[in-house]
């Protein structure tokens, strides 16, 4: 508030208390036409510009706060699932598989099935030219029969051998009565002492005798395979009839359990090597889904938990299952120079988590959709906490609608 002095002539000073306004920007108003009825020009006051810029204020901490909290519920959400309901949508149909390859070497005369095709365990999958397997069995009987022949020739001299032994044991009996007349003699001074060493002489020589007569039957006892002894070379005779039979039958390569011929790679008259595949089987009752999952998901699985599982092929279809199995060992892929473990380089701020497989199998009421191979797309939710739980429907339906998306994509 100023003072204003107010001077008029002849009269006192005066002096009056002037309020001091704010200061006002005019706006200049529209040029109105003259006439009655025009009203002074408007006046327009404009307000600080303090306001505006708290109400921006205001609305950056109701954003700031805003992110916050949608971070921390991100975050909690996050660790709930990987306790509760751990997932993963990277998993895999898996099945074992088997190498087919002939027993045999030989010349391929006949294929039997057609590639993708679904087979019983035992159905015959391809043939090779059984001609030189035939003769081998020929060959094989026919040592057979050598053999036997000869060894029949054994039993037949074997008469004979037993004869030498009876004849021997005869000598030396008799030789044994004139030893001991000689030697009675030689006591009563009727001989002499050189009559008495030739009689032992005869003696020892007649135990010689039925000594190499036995050792001869024994012989020939073993050749003939007498009384209950095998002999050697009619086993080995039949060992190779068997083992001839048995290639034979190698020429047919069946299916080992029911199940899909994949990779099929064969024509009449190719050659195979023993050992050398030639087509691909895949066991029909044997799938299951392999799901890779974070170390610290692991924390409250184990072996016997439910499972949802959800496949790719057939969108929104749920399929109950149990968790099979845990690997207990992955490659940590750490190499190793002139027999010591090379050092890994830190490039990275955080290292990126490990994952373990987990394997799942559907439930026994569940059946296997047709759609769905080995190598398919599937992603699996295992139940660690209680299935009934809020958490766990709601992860469910992210499932869910994952697997649409992930079908659509």
């Amino acid at each position: 508030m100023t003072q204003t002095k107010l001077e008029t002539a002849g009269e006192a000073t005066l002096t009056a208390p002037v309020r001091t306004l704010p200061e006002v920007t005019e706006t200049p108003a529209p040029p109105v036409a003259a006439g009655p009825g025009n009203v002074e020009p408007v006046i327009v006051v404009e307000q600080p510009a303090e306001q505006p810029q708290k109400k921006r204020k205001s609305a950056a901490r109701k954003a700031g706060l805003f992110i916050l909290f949608v971070l921390g519920a991100t975050m909690a959400w996050h660790v709930a699932t990987d306790l509760l309901v751990p997932s993963s949508s990277t998993g895999s149909v898996t099945a074992l598989t088997a190498l087919i390859a002939p027993r045999v070497a030989g010349q391929v005369s006949q294929v039997l099935v057609a590639d993708n095709q679904f087979v019983e365990a035992g159905t015959p999958l391809f043939t090779l030219d059984a001609s030189p397997f035939d003769l081998a069995v020929r060959q094989a009987e026919a040592n057979l029969a050598q053999v036997t022949q000869t060894v029949g020739a054994g039993v037949i001299s074997l008469a004979s051998v037993e004869a030498k032994v009876n004849q021997a044991q005869t000598a030396l009996d008799g030789t044994r009565g004139t030893t001991e007349r000689t030697i009675n003699l030689f006591e009563r001074g009727l001989t002499s002492q050189a009559s008495v060493d030739a009689a032992n002489s005869q003696l020892a020589s007649a135990e010689a005798g039925l000594a190499s007569a036995k050792a001869e039957l024994d012989s020939a006892i073993l050749r003939a395979g007498a009384d209950g002894v095998a002999n050697p070379q009619v086993e080995t005779a039949q060992v190779q009839v068997e083992q001839a039979h048995l290639n034979r039958s190698f020429a047919t390569v069946v299916a080992p359990t029911s199940g899909v011929v994949t990779n099929l790679k064969l024509a009449p008259g190719q050659f195979v090597n023993a050992g050398t595949p030639a087509l691909t089987f895949i066991e029909s009752d044997s799938l299951w889904v392999v799901v890779d999952m974070r170390e610290n998901q692991l924390a409250n699985v184990k072996v016997g938990d439910e499972a949802r599982v959800l496949f790719d092929a057939v969108p929104g279809k749920t399929f109950d299952g149990r968790v099979r199995g845990i690997a207990w060992g992955i490659d940590p892929g750490r190499t190793a120079a002139n027999g010591l473990p090379q050092n890994q380089a830190m490039n990275r701020w955080f290292e990126p988590a490990r994952t373990i497989p987990v394997h799942i199998e559907l439930a026994e009421t569940q059946q296997w959709p047709s759609n769905v191979r080995v190598g398919s797309m599937a992603s699996a939710l295992v139940f660690a906490g209680d299935r009934n739980s809020p958490i766990s429907a709601v992860a469910s339906f992210m499932q869910t609608v994952s697997s649409y998306v992930s079908y659509l994509y």
